[in-house]
């Protein structure tokens, strides 16, 4: 009896803490409701409202306190559709997958996409359905040192889908390093012998997604780089230590990097090749991928790499500088927003600080950096544990929505995402 009195106690509690959030977004004090809109209702516990999501793109002052006490569901929804071997059919509408192309500018333009996954098949699960097209076409590696579970689950998911693959080599990747390299090299052998034509590739992580739409990318791809590779880097200066970021003044390398064509490091670099460095992700031609999976300077290249710490960092950008590579962008800089970051030593010039947590000079993002995200110029963001959920859940439902809107097919009953609002959900006891 005892126990059931405090529970209804611990109800009451609640009950109360969350009255007075949603009292006081609906009624903000005199200060604040002349400095900002009202903020839409928001209701119990134990749900997220697409209002909640709203305030927090649109940046209002309470939203935070009350995402807080409103986390977003389980995964046990998600995994459960996972759960279903048979039905691919059943399955794929069950976690709202698109398709079909959404207009004739996306189906006329192929993406390939090299995934790296070592855990977290939930938040796969929300990447893939975010960048998938059926036009596109996904190489997944996953970790040799992987869960079996996680292998399993993977393999009877992707088998429902003949545009998306389990690589044919597995290495054992950790945040990067030659396995890193060989991995993605494995993937480019498979994608080039696939089916499917892709005009371009890129590479993401299983804890990555987009906040640009499929049809944003290729637009950003086909307008402004018009048939070059995007390997944004530069040559490191002099008696530095620069951090690989967006800008060259945010480049951070090892003391065992290579640092400069002056300063040799080891081994002198093959074909007397000038080693730049820069982010390790990119947006790479088909033609290009050939080249490096066949010239002797990329291959010298990736020998050499077993050398120096990070060759991530190097290897695209360096061979992206050759003239005579397909594609080739000697000029570009730090060009290529490709992966949005927060640098802690930006804080009050590119940004106004982060609102989740600090993790090695960079941002791992809370429910305040949603308003910066949906504005970077940049196509995907990193969101490592532990990321409030609620901030992916957010940008999910507010990308695709954005997608639908672009849209010039007509959406079909399962493509949008259910609503969630305090005006259609029943309290949760």
């Amino acid at each position: 009896m005892s126990q059931l009195r405090t529970t209804k106690a611990g109800l009451v509690v609640c009950g109360m803490i969350c009255a007075f959030f949603f009292l006081y977004l609906r009624n903000p004090s005199p200060e604040e409701a002349e400095e900002e809109p009202p903020t839409p209702d928001v209701v119990e516990c134990g749900f997220y409202p697409d209002e909640l999501c709203s305030a927090l793109f649109e940046g209002k002052k309470a939203a935070p306190q009350i995402a807080q006490f409103c986390k977003p569901s389980p995964k046990s929804e998600m995994l459960a559709h996972l759960r279903t071997p048979g039905n691919c059919s059943r399955m794929s509408r069950g976690l709202h997958f698109i398709g079909r192309p959404l207009s004739a500018e996306e189906g006329n333009f192929s993406l390939a996409y090299i995934i790296h996954v070592q855990k977290e098949l939930a938040m796969f699960v929300r990447l893939l359905r975010a960048i998938y097209a059926p036009q596109n076409v996904y190489c997944v590696h996953i970790d040799v040192k992987a869960p079996k579970k996680l292998k399993s689950a993977m393999q009877t998911f992707v088998d429902c889908f003949e545009n998306v693959f389990i690589s044919s080599q597995t290495q054992k990747v950790a945040h990067g390093g030659l396995r890193r390299l060989q991995a993605e090299l494995g993937c480019m052998r498979d994608l080039t012998h696939s089916m499917f034509h892709w005009h371009y590739v890129m590479n993401l992580c299983g804890q990555e997604f987009p906040i640009k739409t499929n049809k944003e990318i290729i637009r950003y791809i086909r307008t402004k780089w018009k048939g070059k590779n995007i390997t944004p880097g530069v040559i490191p200066p002099l008696n530095t230590k620069p951090k690989t970021g967006q800008s060259s003044s945010k480049l951070s390398l090892d003391e065992n990097t290579y640092t400069s064509p002056n300063t040799r490091f080891k081994q002198k670099p093959p074909h007397n090749l000038t080693v730049y460095s820069g982010s390790p992700y990119y947006a790479l031609t088909r033609k290009f991928v050939g080249f490096v999976l066949t010239d002797p300077r990329a291959k010298d290249m990736l020998q050499w790499s077993k050398y120096i710490h990070s060759p991530e960092q190097h290897y695209w950008v360096t061979l992206n500088q050759l003239k005579d590579a397909p594609g080739a962008t000697p000029d570009a800089g730090w060009e290529g927003n490709i992966h949005a970051t927060k640098w802690r030593t930006e804080d009050g010039d590119g940004h106004k600080g982060c609102t989740g947590h600090d993790a090695q000079d960079t941002c791992v993002y809370g429910l305040g950096d949603l308003p910066w995200l949906i504005q970077s110029p940049a196509l995907f963001a990193r969101f490592a544990p532990p990321t409030d959920p609620l901030v992916v859940v957010c940008l999910e439902r507010w990308h695709r929505l954005k997608a639908l809107q672009q849209a010039e097919v007509l959406a079909e009953p399962h493509w949008p995402f259910p609503q969630e609002s305090h005006f259609n959900s029943q309290p949760h006891h």
